[in-house]
Order: C-alpha cells, then structure tokens, then sequence
C-alpha cells in the first residue's frame, strides 16, 4: 500500500506542506504544495489546518497517475487545471 506522510508549516500566506508517497517497492517521491487560507477555506470547510486536505488531494492524484508525474512543487489549486473534476470531488470526499 502506497504511503503519504504530509507535514505543513505556517507561512504567510497560508501553509507550505512537504509530502512524501513511498511504495511498497521502496520507491518514493517528495512534493512540496502551498496551501492558502482561501485555498483551505474553499476545499477543505471547517478544517485548521490542510494535512488532511493535501493527503486527499494526493490519494486523488495518484488514483490518476503515477507519483513521478506529480509537480515536485505546486499550488494546491492547480491540481484543478490538470483535473476539472478536482474541486467539486475534493470538497465532498472525507475519509
């Protein structure tokens, strides 16, 4: 099973998260996502703070492509421009 360990620092603006995916296989990928307030507030209501957020949106990535085909560093909501389905799926998924 594919692990996702996301960790998010307070910056200005909003949040910086590094994510790491390992496969069973050893292999693993590091990402880095910037999450905004506003980007929070819209994707993820009522949530504190975006880890949860960031591994959903992961677990929604990689149901679609490999982990090497993601941006080593993004804003969350370019995701959207990848995927149109992202935001309305993201906002009513919950694990």
């Amino acid at each position: 099973m594919t692990v996702i360990e996301v960790t998010c620092t307070p910056d200005g603006a909003g949040w910086t998260c590094t994510v790491d995916v390992r496969d069973p296989d050893g292999s693993a990928t590091r990402h880095r996502v910037a999450v905004s307030a506003e980007d929070l507030d819209r994707l993820g209501p009522g949530a504190t703070d975006p880890i949860d957020l960031v591994r959903r949106s992961f677990v929604f990535l990689l149901a679609r492509e490999p982990k090497e085909s993601i941006l080593a560093a993004f804003d969350l909501p370019v995701i959207g421009r990848f995927f149109p389905e992202f935001e309305a799926e993201i906002t009513r998924t919950t694990d």
